[in-house]
């Protein structure tokens, strides 16, 4: 019996070592082949195009990052994924803002939050010290991570910061019935006009994300030469308002975001409802399920639109490109589900020398994580980066595009 025993165990250590063994074979397979794709689909150089030869030429001489391959955090690259995650496993750099509350020419405020940087070495002089203005996306303040991280960017360049809150999200009051749309530009036309008139020897560029990004395209749009601004950068953009929505009601992202990003900007009205309620239906507002049945309910209604299809286009920055004569560089991922690939405007950018679109393989929306555990800089931020000190230090290179 001893013996039989002692072959029994002989035996179940073999099977046990070759189930062992072919499970360690299994995982290294599952590896290798996981690695292989990741560095022949995954990991690849975004794709730079440009309106002219000059701009291009600029990009490279002094954002090199636009040549580089950007290697998404390799587990989890997908758009969708990185979209979720990135609010939660990037940092949150310290900051203290100095906020201002400035007027509006309809009696309503607006809430700007400043970084000052007063111990740049850099740029001691705060009359001619760079201003970044940062436009933050559809709900976003001063307080997302995004922001954060380009304002301790341009700490350490030595640039002053001042972040543009939309009306009434922040935590200021709304004076009046009105809160803000991509499509709309007034307010930041006077936010535009009282950072320069703060600081008028210092220059000024801007970076929008999101929605800030499609409100920065569409005052350049109108505005043509008349503006301040040395040079605008805009990530994660939706250049068709049509398109993105389209993409939003897609089931799975419908459920992901877009009845997310609902329920948010219907608290946003409902904090702001005895001032609003006399104006709208904020009852109706409030059964909204989608985005766009919010802006049929409240948004295209409040700024004057005949229907929530006249909105859209106008929103639309993809319109006004055309006009843009202030160097823009904008980042978009192919695999961001608010802006689809499809409706990224290559054609419209190859027209106009002043802009420039990178578009990486993956990113997703506001997301570009890299690195194994991507809690500090992004891809995003990297292009901020370089592009705010390209603008600011190489801008007489960018006097003539044409």
């Amino acid at each position: 019996k001893g013996k039989d025993l002692s072959v029994y165990l002989e035996s179940q250590v073999r099977v046990g070592l070759l189930g062992s063994g072919v499970g360690l074979s299994l995982v290294l397979g599952f590896s290798a082949a996981y690695a292989c794709y990741y560095w022949t689909s995954v990991a690849k150089k975004p794709q730079l195009i440009a309106g002219g030869k000059k701009f291009c030429e600029f990009l490279k001489d002094h954002c090199p990052v636009v040549s580089e391959t950007y290697y998404p955090t390799f587990w989890c690259w997908e758009g969708r994924v990185q979209t979720l995650l990135r609010p939660f496993v990037t940092s949150k750099p310290c900051v203290c803002y100095r906020n201002e509350l400035i007027k509006a020419p309809d009696g309503g405020q607006i809430s700007l939050d400043w970084f000052d940087n007063d111990t740049s070495t850099s740029h001691p002089d705060p009359s001619a010290r760079p201003t970044v203005l940062l436009l933050p996306g559809l709900t976003g303040t001063s307080r997302e991570s995004y922001i954060l991280h380009m304002v301790q960017q341009s700490r350490e360049l030595g640039y002053r910061c001042v972040v543009f809150n939309n009306r009434g999200v922040s935590g200021e009051k709304l004076l009046t019935p009105r809160t803000y749309c991509a499509a709309n530009t007034e307010d930041l036309e006077t936010v535009i006009e009282h950072v320069h008139n703060t600081h008028p020897v210092a220059p000024i560029m801007a970076a929008g994300v999101s929605m800030g990004g499609m409100m920065l395209a569409n005052y350049l749009g109108r505005k043509g030469y008349e503006t301040c601004l040395k040079g605008v950068v805009v990530f994660s953009a939706g250049w068709d308002v049509f398109e993105c929505t389209a993409s939003l009601e897609k089931p799975l992202d419908r459920f992901l975001f877009n009845s997310y990003l609902t329920s948010c900007l219907q608290a946003s009205v409902h904090r702001h409802r005895p001032v609003l309620e006399k104006n709208y239906d904020i009852d109706h507002v409030m059964k909204a399920k989608t985005i766009r049945q919010f802006d049929e309910r409240f948004t295209s209604i409040m700024f004057g639109y005949p229907t929530n299809d006249d909105y859209y286009r106008d929103a639309s920055p993809i319109h006004k490109l055309k006009s843009v004569q202030v160097p823009m560089l904008c980042l978009n991922a192919a695999d961001d589900v608010f802006s689809p690939n499809h409706a990224i405007p290559v054609e419209a950018v190859k027209q106009n020398p002043n802009l420039a679109l990178l578009i990486t393989c993956h990113g997703g929306h506001i997301g570009f994580l890299e690195g194994v555990w991507p809690r500090q800089s992004t891809y995003m931020d990297r292009v901020f980066r370089q592009f705010a000190r390209a603008v600011i230090e190489q801008g007489s290179r960018l006097t003539d595009l044409q």
